[in-house]
Order: C-alpha cells, then structure tokens, then sequence
C-alpha cells in the first residue's frame, strides 16, 4: 500500500520526466506486447473491478475503508520484516515485528494502526528489493495482465511475496476468498488518484512505466537512490545552451 501511495505521487509529476528519458526505451524492449496487455487489463478492468470500486467507495464510510486498508498492510508487515532482516537491516525488522505484534493484539488484527500512533516507522520491503540489493538486475520492464507493472526480477519474486501473506495460508478457504475480495476492491479504490493523471496524460502508458519504474528505484535505495551522473552532464549542457552567447563578445569590448 504504502508504494501505490508514492506512486500516486510519481504520477502527479510524470509531465516533469523529460522527452529524452520518454524516447529511452532500453528498460522496455518489449514495449508492444506490454502495451497490449495494458490495454486488455484497462479495458477489462473498466468494465468490472473498476465499477465496484466504485460503489465501495461511495457506500463505505471513510473509517471502515481505512480499517480494511489497515488490515490488509498489517499482512504484509511479515513479508517486510523478513525482508529487512535479508537487506542487512536488523533494526527495521524488528521495528516490522513490532508493529506486526501491536497492531495484531491492541489493533484488533490491524484494523487500527496502533504501531504508528507509538511511533512505530511503516517499511514496506519485498522480495524483489531483497534480490536488488543482492545484486540481480532489474530485468526488462513488464506488464502483467490484472497485476500492473513489474520488473522482470520483481515478476519471478512475486509468488513468494504472494505465499509470505499469512491469510494465503488460512484454511477456511470461503473466508479467505472473502476477505482477499475485499482487500483487491480496496486497494482498486485507492487507485482513483493516480488513474486521474493517467487519463490527463497523453500516453498513459509512459506515465505509468515511467513513474513505476522512479518508484522502484526509490525504494530500493530506501528513498536514497544514487544520483546519475548523466543528470548532471546534462544539466551543465543545458547551463551551456542557456548562457547569453555574446556575453564573451561583450566582455572583450571596451568602452
């Protein structure tokens, strides 16, 4: 939850990416089947999850929607704490148990983020960042069918990350599905956010692999990513293309 939060604020600035980093399709050889599948997963979507959403988000109040929302990041606390201690950060897993143990007992399973309110940090690590730090490339940049976008490396952890949730093993299966139903309507209803800058953008689909792949990048690096030397040639080219080019011619002439 917390990634499609910064997302939704990478796609808030998605008409700041430049052309060039627009035209760079390196990271998306396979930018025509990914299209396809965009479109499929969008056209089904709009005529099913979408319309659902919606009427969850207009008929449940604004506390029940937050509890569920709560209850469902509660679930993946496990998965991150287990991740930090496989990142080398010791400290941010048991920060992870912590809030994965308060909110479970006095937060009613996670209904009420109690481990915030103690001041408790929200991480939110997974598998795919867990291979980044070990070393393995990004991959090709790919979209799922009904499951967004992806790296190639965040694709093959996903059914980790899927089975690392503690409902995926709870043996009433008619309760499980129930409540995994709900999590998917509420998490489709947190979307309605970014979908607006998706729809103002002139290819939605840039904007989206875009800024998926920004985020990405910001969480792996815990929101300290490197900066790319290139930023900075192109910067002093841009400085170079923008200084007054008779200032020089001037500064030779005497009065």
């Amino acid at each position: 939850m917390q990634r499609a939060a910064l997302l939704f604020v990478l796609l808030a600035l998605g008409g700041c990416v430049s052309k060039d980093s627009l035209s760079n399709v390196e990271h998306d050889p396979w930018e025509r089947l990914n299209r396809s599948s965009y479109l499929f997963s969008d056209g089904i979507d709009r005529v099913t999850l979408k319309p659902v959403a919606k009427g969850y988000d207009f008929v449940v109040p604004a506390w029940a929607s937050r509890g569920v929302t709560n209850f469902s990041n509660n679930l993946t606390t496990p998965r991150s704490m287990v991740n930090n201690f496989l990142q080398g950060k010791p400290k941010a897993g048991v920060s992870d148990f912590g809030r994965f143990l308060l909110n479970s007992t006095f937060g009613l399973g996670g209904l009420l983020d109690v481990a915030s309110m103690e001041g408790l940090e929200i991480y939110d690590e997974d598998f795919g960042q867990t291979l980044a730090v070990w070393g393995v490339p990004d991959g090709p940049y790919v979209y799922l069918p009904f499951l967004g976008p992806e790296t190639l490396r965040d694709a093959f952890a996903l059914p980790i990350d899927i089975m690392s949730d503690p409902l995926m093993h709870y043996e009433v299966t008619s309760v499980r599905d129930r409540i995994n139903v709900l999590r998917i309507i509420d998490i489709r209803a947190q979307l309605f956010t970014a979908e607006r800058f998706l729809e103002d953008s002139k290819d939605p689909y840039i904007t989206l692999r875009e800024s998926f792949l920004q985020n990405r990048r910001f969480e792996i690096y815990d929101g300290d990513p490197p900066v790319d030397d290139d930023f900075y040639d192109d910067f002093d080219d841009f400085e170079d293309f923008d200084a007054d080019p008779d200032d020089g011619a001037d500064s030779g002439q005497d009065d």
